[in-house]
């Protein structure tokens, strides 16, 4: 059933639906900017979008990786592995024909473990300029043409990262500055990180490299539940923006300029459970933000517009006892004044009533590979790809499936990349290859 916690600002929150507009960076609406596309919630404005989409292009990538294509303009950026070579490259090809631009390896290594690699993370661009980031702690920023403008890496600025599993996070640009994550534990573990560290936000200068500041985010979490493999987002309410960063068994809100919190609301764990990492980034809308709590827990609606340390009272919703309203790895997308939550728990994907947790529709989807890849929403479709390259796509009025595609021709697994749209053309990163699709 659904909690409700916060009746008495239902009403409120169903007239105040507060979007975020164009703050991930100063790209156009056809742009698809950063890992959530133009608004970092998964919605984008395209329109006369297929249901059944025809591949115009197909190139095949050196290696494997979790990294979502960006698009912008006439440009698509991608990271990825080398597995022959072993090493880290940042990928540009023509969003028209596929042709390969440019190719540069970053760094050195593919993973410190078997379940993911170190080009799991997104690069971000504001058309003038392109940061790509590594599990390795490599951040590099190039031109458009794909000339080199800084380089520098996380980890020998800031000390060794303290992770059972191999880091990820995507950088985020908002307002002129590059925002980082590192939400970790504060121990060694497996003979890697170290005594004492502490998880922090950066905001970088995306001309130079350099740090602005550097602000200490602390936790009471134990273990690997200090482990977030979230990415920061940015939403506008009541008329300020505020960076949202959920990790280490609480969310907190925080200033852009400063990166001094404002609020936080904690804790999903209160026996302080020691193995509860983190994965799905926060989405917000409707005066709502949500933290998906891990291993199957529920989700939780936060109300935006308070400050300080929140009680439960704050919460505008939560789900309980409805297991398919959770989330372990894929993040929530937020259209049409409603949430679409993607449970790769229980294989089902449902659009919820971001006022009230309300599920308005839940549609089962097939067992066969999970389904880990963040969902995108356009044009009154959901689209959603698992693990094999299997693509489905629902009617966001109803559930009902309208169009289930194979976009691999082999037995793949372990696709992660969430789908982009721009332009009215989808790119899908498989295992194998990148693909441009669209009608």
């Amino acid at each position: 059933m659904i909690n409700v916690i916060s009746s008495t600002r239902q009403a409120a929150l169903l007239v105040a639906a507060a979007m975020t507009i164009g703050l991930a960076s100063p790209s156009r609406a056809a742009d698809w900017a950063n890992w959530r596309g133009p608004e970092q919630n998964g919605f984008t404005t395209g329109k006369n979008l297929p249901a059944k989409l025809d591949v115009k292009w197909k190139v095949e990538m050196p290696g494997s990786a979790a990294a979502t294509p960006i698009v912008h303009g006439d440009r698509v950026f991608i990271s990825s592995t080398d597995e022959q070579a072993r090493n880290l490259v940042a990928m540009c090809f023509n969003a028209k024909t596929g042709e390969k631009l440019w190719s540069h390896v970053v760094a050195e290594g593919l993973s410190q473990d078997n379940r993911s690699n170190y080009a799991s993370n997104s690069p971000v661009t504001d058309g003038e300029k392109v940061i790509f980031f590594y599990g390795t702690g490599d951040l590099v920023a190039y031109d458009m043409a794909g000339s080199q403008l800084w380089k520098r890496n996380i980890q020998e600025d800031h000390g060794d990262f303290s992770f059972l599993w191999t880091f990820s996070t995507s950088p985020a640009l908002y307002g002129g500055k590059l925002y980082m994550q590192v939400l970790q534990r504060d121990e060694p573990v497996r003979g890697k990180g170290r005594s004492g560290a502490e998880s922090y936000i950066l905001a970088i200068d995306p001309v130079t490299g350099k740090d602005i500041w550097k602000h200490i985010r602390p936790s009471n979490a134990n273990a690997e539940s200090l482990e977030a493999f979230s990415t920061p987002v940015f939403h506008k309410h009541d008329g300020s923006v505020q960076m949202i960063i959920v990790g280490g068994d609480v969310i907190t809100g925080h200033d852009p300029e400063t990166g001094i919190e404002l609020w936080r609301w904690g804790t999903w764990n209160p026996s302080r459970i020691g193995h509860w990492r983190l994965v799905p980034s926060a989405v917000a809308g409707n005066g709502v933000a949500l933290a998906c709590a891990p291993k199957g827990s529920p989700i939780y609606a936060v109300e935006l517009g308070h400050s300080g340390t929140l009680d439960d009272s704050k919460l505008a919703w939560t789900t309980q006892g409805e297991r398919e309203l959770t989330s372990d790895v894929p993040t929530p997308a937020f259209a049409y004044n409603d949430f679409f939550i993607l449970s790769d728990v229980r294989n089902s994907i449902s659009r919820v009533d971001s006022a009230t947790g309300k599920v308005k529709w839940s549609t089962e989807l097939p067992r066969s590979k999970k389904w880990r890849a963040s969902p995108t929403v356009a044009d009154g479709k959901v689209y959603i790809l698992n693990h094999g390259g299997k693509m489905m796509v629902l009617n966001t009025d109803s559930g009902e499936i309208l169009n289930d595609q194979d976009f691999t021709d082999d037995d793949q697994d372990g696709i992660r990349s969430a789908i982009a749209v721009a332009d009215g053309n989808f790119f899908i990163r498989t295992n194998t290859h990148l693909i441009c699709a669209g009608s």
